[in-house]
């Protein structure tokens, strides 16, 4: 297996984020506006030739975890053949999807046939009542069935992430996490992120104020998880089945770390989820590029990695040019 590339700073880029699709079948309210938004046409779009092309190009250079995302990934039509096709490239070590649940019913046996390692599954509330006020759809049902199924399934552990935001679902942080003494699940709380939010600084809760609230449960125990390649501190209670995971990408950033790199659905290379850096690989596709020519912009594109994000000023919150579901969660 190839080395993996490293940047400029000495990270090992190991892990490629495929949003497979800018579309969704929620509008969550800290994501899109409850209109919706333009859609790409499907002639903007990477074709799934063109996906597993550059799936294959990335792991021949050393990147060998791949997560397929959106969007919601699985409202693409045929999503299932297009994990299997990257399930079966030589050299990938890791497969995994992140999607927000509401189909995952239907897909859940069939993802895990596919070759999917894991999934982690949007869950911001337990209250279906809510879970309609923040996703704009009334579908925890159907999400709650879907975690259900992927747990059948097979998957393990199964990932579930809480965007925490204060005054809308804060106050469920420790029934959220009490999930982990009833199920194998790993709870993950995540920071709110400023994504194109005016009110961010009044939703914004940071993780030592999300971790002071769970120690009021039980004591915790920081632990380690073998599959773990990304950026949660892990943590459990004693007894319980499952894991809690803080990510903490404002007031703590893991940017020293960072092993990975985005792909759009419109074929824009992103170094950094907060940078305004993309290369336009869609048009080197569309142009007949080699695998070497695509292959030269990727390494140039790691190379060009910043060394650290700057969500901390205000003035670069505002200068964010996409967001979180036009670069893939």
């Amino acid at each position: 297996m190839p080395t993996p590339p490293t940047d400029s700073f000495h990270r090992k880029i190991d892990y490629l984020r495929l949003s497979i699709t800018d579309r969704c079948n929620l509008r969550c309210v800290y994501c899109m506006p409850e209109e919706g938004v333009a859609k790409l046409d499907h002639s903007e779009m990477l074709s799934y030739e063109e996906i597993v092309r550059l799936a294959r190009i990335a792991i021949s250079m050393g990147i060998s975890k791949v997560r397929i995302t959106g969007g919601e990934p699985l409202v693409r039509k045929d999503a299932l053949s297009l994990c299997e096709s990257i399930a079966s490239l030589p050299g990938i070590a890791s497969l995994t999807l992140t999607t927000n649940g509401v189909l995952l019913s239907d897909f859940a046996e069939g993802l895990f046939k596919a070759g999917i390692a894991r999934v982690n599954i949007s869950l911001d509330t337990l209250k279906p009542e809510r879970f309609l006020r923040i996703a704009r759809k009334d579908l925890f049902s159907r999400v709650w069935a879907g975690i259900m199924a992927a747990d059948r399934a097979g998957f393990s552990p199964v990932k579930l992430n809480t965007v925490v935001m204060a005054g809308v679902n804060d106050d469920e942080i420790e029934d959220l996490a009490r999930l982990t003494f009833d199920y194998p699940f790993h709870v993950r709380f995540i920071e709110f992120m400023p994504f194109q939010q005016r009110d961010y600084d009044s939703l914004f809760i940071p993780a030592f104020e999300i971790l002071e609230r769970l120690r009021r449960i039980a004591p915790l125990e920081k632990v380690t998880v073998s599959e773990s390649n990304g950026p949660a501190l892990h943590y459990g209670f004693k007894g319980a089945k499952g894991k809690i995971g803080i990510i903490s990408p404002v007031s703590d950033h893991f940017c020293p770390n960072c092993n990975r790199l985005r792909l759009t659905a419109d074929g824009k290379l992103r170094s950094c989820l907060f940078s305004v850096d993309e290369t336009d690989l869609f048009q080197l596709l569309r142009r007949g590029a080699s695998d070497d020519e695509i292959c030269a912009a990727m390494v140039a594109a790691i190379n060009s990695k910043p060394e650290k994000h700057h969500l901390s000023s205000a003035v670069f919150r505002k200068c964010i040019s996409r967001p979180m579901f036009s670069i893939g969660g």
